[in-house]
């Protein structure tokens, strides 16, 4: 699944519970185009004509252009006829019947990515009630963007150690060694832990195939029998997730925060790990591990 498809599914989803969570005749929405600043409308829900379709609203025209260049929720009674906004897009307003509209910006660390718009057939008021499900619909969007970006930009670091590392080990400079292993499982570790919250599968596994690959990598703790010693051993993947946190040095409770579970929980996890890794205690489960070839 491509970028854009994968952001378009996560636009289709918050729509359709923005539409079943107010009762809005019509959502809609779009990202802003990459290199320019307007938003192309996409996705459609509820429409009855194609007028709104692949409409591009550029920053500080029309309602959502006006919510772009805010970047602020921003709504009217009556669109056609209110003087709080420009009327570039009344013709395609218009032919779809809308009257009542709200326009939501999609923020991600302070750009406007894109705008999600509810509306209405009728001219009355959209309730706090409305506006506050299209603002958490908005929010949703966000973090998926979000994550994808975090993953993207992990994907790159990781990769940036996974690369040096083999000059890295014969220059005979341990400080630098080390220092380039510790970026190595840093990397790892949040990769690891990011996976999870991915809702693109092709971007997931992604993260993961790099997570093996660096997991893979001949470090320092490695031993010749690596090999033969990784194949013995199965840990499930959230067993290793764990490990992974307590490898970096997260505590039960911080991991139980980072992967959304209880402390108990992480708890029994680790316990599992341990018993199949042969090991008394956190450390010697994490070296143990990592001569295993299950973590970098």
């Amino acid at each position: 699944m491509a970028t854009g498809a994968a952001d378009a599914v996560e636009m289709r989803g918050a729509l359709m519970r923005l539409r079943r969570e107010t009762g809005l005749a019509v959502a809609f929405g779009g990202l802003v185009e990459p290199g320019r600043a307007q938003v192309r409308i996409s996705e459609l829900n509820g429409t009855t004509t194609a007028a709104l379709s692949a409409l591009a609203v550029s920053s500080g025209n029309g309602l959502g252009g006006k919510a772009v260049a805010l970047a602020r929720p921003c709504a009217v009674t009556d669109y056609s006829s209110s003087r709080r906004i420009s009327h570039e897009y009344d013709v395609a307003v218009a032919a779809e019947g809308l009257r009542s509209v709200l326009a939501v910006p999609v923020v991600v660390r302070r750009r406007v990515r894109g705008v999600l718009y509810g509306a209405l057939r009728s001219a009355r008021p959209l309730g706090d009630r409305t506006l506050s499900a299209a603002v958490e619909a908005a929010r949703d969007v966000e973090q998926s963007l979000v994550v994808r970006d975090e993953a993207y930009d992990l994907l790159a670091a990781a990769r940036l150690p996974e690369a040096a590392g083999g000059s890295v080990r014969h220059t005979g400079a341990q400080g630098a060694q080390g220092a380039a292993w510790e970026r190595l499982r840093e990397a790892h570790g949040a990769l690891r832990t990011l996976a999870p919250r991915v809702v693109d599968p092709v971007l997931r596994a992604e993260l993961l195939s790099v997570c093996e690959t660096l997991a893979a990598s001949p470090g320092p703790a490695r031993s010749s029998g690596s090999a033969q010693s990784a194949g013995r051993v199965r840990l499930t993947p959230r067993e290793l997730d764990v490990l992974t946190c307590v490898a970096v040095g997260g505590t039960n409770a911080a991991t139980g925060d980072r992967l959304g579970l209880r402390t108990e929980t992480v708890k029994a996890y680790l316990r599992s790990a341990m018993r199949k890794l042969g090991a008394h205690t956190r450390l010697e489960a994490v070296v143990a591990a990592r001569r295993a070839g299950l973590l970098p």
